[in-house]
């Protein structure tokens, strides 16, 4: 952590202080892209993509060479309440599957060249019921955002964080419904693939932790702390990371969106150097996608989590700047230009 934060009040300061994408070299990407051999906007959302990514690494024809993914585990407390139709042991044995590259997000990786790392935060030491209490004392939060924090190579150009966390769906809808309101089903899906009785046992498992740990003007990372896990909250730390580095993120799934949500709440425009890699299949996705004003890159109807939609989406951000990079200008290719 090289000292960077001792609190949870020095980590929220932080989130204030954190630089933002450099004005000057964007007007120089967007006038590059005006141009490239290409009629204007033909390339539709690549073109903003590229010129959004060249503003935060501070270079007018920027390409992704080194992107990080970073799997955070952990167990959570709340399992005990029948919320997953699998069993808390199955994320050990997953981060085992990851170790080994056996997993899907293992194979996506390979396939954009990015490097993976594995962290699992006390998985013999689920975090408490959110349907009884809060999940980390703050000592332990603070613990799972160094973590976080920490696996971030300052080297990467692009990050994707992704978590295996059974059960951290629930936890995922429970901060959701506490950030946002409305109805605890709207917020809280399937996740494992549970059947109707179980879902709707879920969501009301879903509002109890949300009604046990409310607390008057709780700001993002208190709702962090009480309704997250460590994973969750070590995902929330690499992100925040990255920010103070000036590394663009790719969002994934539900639950990486819950924790990004988090620093959002607790610090307006925390996730200015982030992009939606993809929308989900569980329903709260979406919503929370559109409350942050997030459109996603991809829809594929995936839930697996692990960080494999927002490794997917990494492809796309690395092609929108292999065109803005690499393409010719009309007076490069001898083209007429409009």
């Amino acid at each position: 952590m090289a000292g960077a934060f001792s609190s949870l009040s020095d980590f929220a300061a932080l989130l204030g202080e954190m630089p933002g994408p450099d004005p000057a070299t964007m007007i120089d990407a967007q006038a590059r892209d005006a141009q490239l051999t290409k009629p204007p906007g033909a390339l539709g959302r690549l073109e903003g993509l590229a010129v959004w990514y060249c503003g935060w690494r501070g270079e007018a024809r920027a390409r992704v060479t080194a992107p990080q993914v970073i799997v955070f585990a952990g167990n959570h407390g709340v399992v005990a309440q029948g919320v997953s139709a699998f069993p808390a042991e199955v994320t050990a044995q997953m981060v085992a599957n990851f170790r080994a590259g056996g997993a899907a997000v293992n194979q996506m990786a390979a396939q954009v060249g990015a490097r993976m790392d594995v962290h699992a935060l006390d998985l013999d030491r689920p975090t408490g019921d959110i349907s009884l209490g809060p999940a980390m004392s703050k000592d332990e939060m603070l613990l799972a955002l160094s973590t976080g924090w920490d696996a971030v190579d300052p080297a990467s150009d692009l990050l994707v964080v992704g978590e295996m966390g059974i059960g951290n769906t629930t936890s995922a809808a429970a901060i959701a419904l506490a950030l946002h309101g409305g109805e605890a089903a709207a917020w809280t899906g399937r996740g494992t693939g549970l059947a109707d009785a179980a879902l709707v046992h879920k969501a009301q498992i879903v509002a109890q932790a949300v009604a046990i740990n409310a607390a008057s003007g709780a700001g993002g990372l208190e709702v962090l702390r009480r309704l997250g896990g460590r994973e969750l909250v070590a995902m929330a730390g690499a992100i925040a990371r990255a920010r103070s580095l000036r590394i663009p993120v790719v969002l994934d799934g539900f639950i990486c969106t819950a924790a990004a949500a988090c620093l959002e709440a607790e610090c307006a425009g925390a996730l200015g150097h982030t992009v939606a890699g993809h929308v989900s299949a569980e329903p709260g996705h979406a919503r929370l996608l559109q409350i942050l004003d997030k459109v996603p890159l991809l829809s594929l109807d995936l839930r697996l989590g692990e960080g494999s939609g927002g490794v997917l989406a990494m492809s796309v951000v690395q092609a929108a700047l292999a065109c803005h990079s690499g393409m010719a200008t009309f007076a490069e290719a001898g083209v007429t230009g409009a």
